[in-house]
């Protein structure tokens, strides 16, 4: 009896090193004009789902760093890599990447820019509205020794050249960054699945990636709006992996209070197993 006991124990904890609960949030920018559902407001409500989900990787896009410090407080357990994206320090939107300090270990990291000069700190791109960025991280697990990579961005509301070519360049930087580690690329694309950006993501010969909500959905919306009656509809955030990883359970997350969501995004999460 004792041996099949140790037996799944060691079975037990063998499954679980081999896996990651990945979360990605638009955590909607700290927005005055937002009224009842401004940062300050509704920041008890991020507070509470992300301790209820409690994520190993979490991915967050539009936070400021006012809100990414308000991360940090919430989550001491985590610590976090990105840049504001305006100057490459602390001004403008983070497409920042938290960690659990106790499942894994910094290798390093970096972010550039979704430009044709992606070196250049706050350069912007093709017919972009806005200056975009993606942030990575290379990673070691505490419990396994796996080495993989994240990959986190957000993509620009209104340019679709800037839209399209941002994914190339994603494409390419991951090769060239990753090469064959294990990758996980996640982001608000403003992007549906039958957008040419889309295809370009996951129709890619350079370092193939699959959209983990294909055989895992439960709902398709993660723009919605604040408003839990909202006709908003789009789905437009993901979790992409490579041929590395397998999706066990996918999650788009709808908790409200009722009225309104935490922010105008739904939370996405993905439990991603490693393959042998």
């Amino acid at each position: 009896m004792r041996y099949f006991l140790l037996l799944f124990i060691f079975c037990f904890n063998n499954l679980f090193a081999g896996s990651l609960k990945v979360i990605t949030y638009n955590l909607r920018y700290d927005n005055a004009g937002d009224g009842i559902n401004q940062w300050e407001k509704r920041k008890n409500k991020v507070d509470s789902l992300l301790h209820h989900y409690s994520p190993d990787v979490l991915c967050i896009q539009e936070g400021l760093n006012n809100q990414v410090n308000d991360l940090q407080t919430m989550l001491p357990d985590y610590f976090y890599v990105g840049v504001g994206r305006d100057d490459g320090k602390e001004k403008g939107e983070y497409s920042a990447i938290f960690f659990r300090k106790n499942l894994f270990k910094l290798e390093s990291s970096g972010n550039f820019w979704l430009s044709p000069t992606p070196d250049l700190a706050g350069s912007r791109g093709w017919d972009a509205a806005c200056v975009r960025i993606c942030t990575y991280a290379k990673i070691k697990s505490q419990k396994n020794g796996k080495i993989f990579f994240v990959f986190n961005t957000h993509f620009d509301h209104q340019g679709e050249v800037a839209r399209k070519e941002s994914a190339k360049l994603i494409l390419e930087k991951i090769k060239k960054i990753a090469d064959k580690s294990p990758v996980i690329f996640t982001g608000d694309l403003n992007s549906e699945p039958n957008s040419s950006t889309y295809q370009i993501i996951t129709s890619n010969s350079v370092h193939p990636l699959f959209d983990n909500y294909l055989k895992h959905s439960n709902k398709e919306c993660t723009f919605t709006g604040f408003e839990v009656k909202s006709e908003i509809c789009k789905r437009i955030d993901f979790i992409f992996s490579d041929k590395n990883f397998s999706c066990s359970a996918y999650k788009i997350i709808d908790d409200n209070d009722g009225t309104y969501y935490p922010s105008d995004h739904e939370a996405v999460e993905a439990i991603l197993e490693f393959k042998k």
